[in-house]
């Protein structure tokens, strides 16, 4: 298949070894990856702070620059963030509609339609669960918000986790609860935000993981601050870098220049 990659503005700016973990694993598995130069933000973050019309040019931009997925130049469009991935499939068609601009619109539902967070990828469309990754470390998932609710990707990141040779995969107490992050969420509201960050770096700890991972870079940063300012020792990373660890080229937790490495 010929893939293009979201990278999302997050990964970008501050977590590039998750795209790059995510050009490593698909082209492992034999598919062509591409990456649209002119993509910038989903949208996201206007539209959940309530600035719609803010929002439109760069939800046009995301859909102009995604357009070819609908005419078949590409296969799927595929995003390591379950809530970008949300973003593009419930809330695009959406802002252009109320922007009066209706071709745009249809044009918007059409890319969501080819458009899968990296698990549903990699399940659902190309149908695999192994995907030849080798990480020997104690691990413990978080399943995000807008991953577990606005897209329903179930246990898929767990069976691709439980398929990873040498992994230890175990069971986070209450880890359907929001870790608080929700972006602008955990600046607005944040007392809140900081009591629900506390009540997950509690249940992370007591797992005894190594690593805790999940699907968006966003939650990981939050939760990660907090298992940093704790000294727990416990290292956040995308499940995408996981996937991509191999016995030949292993991701390393919490090593500096890790994801350069695992993207040679």
């Amino acid at each position: 298949m010929r893939i293009a990659l979201a990278s999302t503005c997050i990964a970008d700016a501050m977590f590039p070894q998750a795209p790059r973990a995510v050009v490593t694993l698909l082209e492992r598995l034999g598919h062509e990856v591409v990456f649209p130069a002119g993509q910038a933000c989903c949208g996201q973050m206007h539209v959940n702070t309530g600035y719609l019309a803010e929002a439109v040019p760069v939800v046009r931009n995301h859909v102009r620059t995604f357009a070819p997925v609908a005419d078949g130049e590409w296969d799927a469009v595929v995003v390591p963030s379950g809530s970008c991935t949300g973003s593009i499939r419930h809330q695009q068609a959406m802002v252009l509609e109320r922007a009066g601009l209706p071709d745009e619109a249809r044009a918007a539902t059409a890319v969501a339609e080819h458009t899968y967070e990296l698990s549903e990828l990699l399940v659902d469309v190309l149908g695999v669960t192994d995907v030849g990754a080798w990480f020997p470390h104690r691990v413990t998932y978080h399943p995000t918000c807008h991953s577990l609710r606005m897209l329903g990707v179930g246990d898929k990141p767990e069976r691709l986790l439980r398929a990873v040779d040498g992994l230890e995969l175990v069971p986070l107490a209450e880890a359907e609860g929001c870790c608080g992050f929700g972006g602008t969420f955990a600046l607005k509201n944040a007392d809140t935000s900081a009591a629900m960050l506390a009540d997950k770096v509690a249940t992370v700890v007591d797992t005894g993981a190594e690593v805790l991972t999940a699907g968006d870079w966003s939650c990981l940063m939050h939760i990660g601050g907090g298992l940093s300012r704790g000294g727990t020792g416990v290292r956040p990373m995308h499940l995408a870098e996981i996937l991509a660890s191999t016995r030949e080229s292993p991701v390393v937790p919490g090593r500096p220049g890790a994801d350069r490495e695992v993207a040679r």
